[in-house]
């Protein structure tokens, strides 16, 4: 009994990462298309990093393909 409550739980808990890791995915693969910081080189291969490399692209797309924001000069 008590088992079986764990193991729906342990599905359900591991279906919600899974569901948040493929949206995450989607999100840096339509990021990576219509990313106007890029040459169009850089975009096929960063499509295609992600499209071939599934969540480790996706990482390596948003830590350094991902465009930076501006951050405002501090007064000095």
């Amino acid at each position: 009994m008590i088992s079986g409550i764990i193991t729906v739980f342990l599905f359900l808990f591991l279906g919600v990462i899974g569901l948040m890791v493929f949206v995450f995915w989607i999100w840096m693969l339509i990021d990576a298309i219509q990313n106007k910081g890029l040459t169009e080189g850089e975009k096929i291969c960063w499509v295609l990093a992600v499209v071939f490399l599934h969540l480790i692209g996706a990482l390596l797309y948003y830590f350094i393909g991902h465009p930076k924001r501006d951050t405002p000069l501090s007064p000095t």
